[in-house]
């Protein structure tokens, strides 16, 4: 579309096929022409990041949704569309079959190389934080989202604030208990075991998938009837009764009440409690303001404030400016060559005059 932000797709066929897989938060297509002599037109790859609203929906090209950044058309008449929906554009797409470096194995497609991925770094200053906000760390946690961290804190009733490698570790030290004790069970009765009592990695993997199995009636809002039906999925995400804060990334965290909470967070609502403002000493001089110093005000008011983005790239480009200072900000003057300096004829003045022409003598 016009107004898309993602890259021109330079692929070009008449009849093409479109293969997608999943890992994690991120959807790789694979655009593969059915003519195997079409060799001007070698596969493509599109990987995705659907941010907070972006989705895939098949319409009739005629009936295109708003917000289609990105269109596939069918060859059959009438034509229909598969769109790249994304309303509040934090959606992306790029070019190439590469997932992005930063993003751990898959919670759903690579759960035990997640599992061993999230133990054995334990050590990692990552895990310092809440483990509300370590939940949504795509480098261990890969798909998990707001919504489902709610509802696996919420069946383990683990409260949302607590350190995550005190959690953690824990997870880490039953099972090295459990091989200790009986290391001849079976895989069957170790798969059962997990089953009755999941613990917080297992249910990363099993929750996501009980929306994936069921998602043709949980997640299609175009139908209210299969909204109301993952609504009703849903056990403390949005849920009448239950609490809400903020988390230190401005994010919200549903939990049951009751649950311990941090004491640095707040519920959301509360007001901030105002701070003890020093009382005007009557008797003291009122500062002045020059007028210099007031234009400056009314030309910050007047500018609108600037996003975090543009804010950090000058942060960057002042670090990369010289500093202004006592040293710094001086002009450096390169000495000239000396050179012998021309004899200046002294001026005479008139009381030497004066005293030679009645014959005194001057004093040296």
């Amino acid at each position: 579309s016009a107004v898309g932000r993602g890259p021109e797709v330079p692929f070009r066929s008449e009849a093409y096929r479109i293969s997608a897989i999943a890992r994690g938060k991120e959807l790789r297509l694979t655009l593969s022409a059915l003519d195997p002599a079409a060799a001007a037109s070698p596969p493509q790859d599109l990987v995705f990041r659907f941010g907070m609203s972006g989705s895939f929906r098949l319409c009739p090209a005629a009936e295109l949704p708003r917000h289609a950044h990105l269109r596939f058309l069918t060859r059959e008449s009438p034509p229909r569309a598969l769109c790249f929906v994304d309303p509040r554009r934090f959606g992306s797409w790029r070019l190439g079959d590469a997932w992005q470096p930063e993003r751990g194995p898959c919670v759903v497609s690579e759960y035990q190389a997640f599992r061993g991925n999230v133990l054995e770094n334990l050590d990692d200053r990552a895990f310092d934080k809440p483990i509300c906000e370590v939940l949504l760390n795509q480098k261990y946690f890969n798909g998990i989202g707001n919504y489902l961290r709610a509802e696996i804190l919420y069946r383990l009733k683990i409260p949302p604030f607590e350190k995550a490698r005190t959690v953690l570790e824990a997870l880490k030290d039953q099972e090295q208990e459990r091989r200790k004790k009986d290391p001849s069970l079976t895989l069957s009765k170790k798969v059962k075991l997990r089953q009755e009592n999941p613990d917080l990695l297992e249910l990363c993997h099993t929750v996501p998938m009980e929306v994936i199995t069921a998602e043709k009636q949980l997640l299609d809002p175009e139908h209210s009837d299969n909204y109301a039906a993952f609504k009703n999925w849903l056990q403390c995400y949005l849920v009448p009764g239950m609490s809400s804060l903020r988390d230190r990334s401005g994010r919200t965290i549903w939990f049951q009440l009751g649950t311990p909470s941090h004491a640095g967070q707040r519920p959301r609502g509360t007001p901030r409690k105002k701070s003890p403002q020093l009382k005007a000493d009557p008797e003291a001089p009122t500062p002045q303001v020059t007028p210099r110093a007031s234009q400056r005000r009314r030309r910050a008011a007047a500018r609108p404030p600037k996003p975090e983005e543009e804010e950090e790239e000058e942060k960057e480009e002042e670090a990369d400016r010289p500093r202004k200072g006592r040293a710094g900000g001086r002009r450096r003057v390169t000495a000239a060559p000396a050179s012998p300096q021309p004899e200046v004829p002294l001026r005479r003045s008139r009381r030497t005059s004066a005293r030679r022409d009645k014959g005194e003598t001057g004093s040296p």
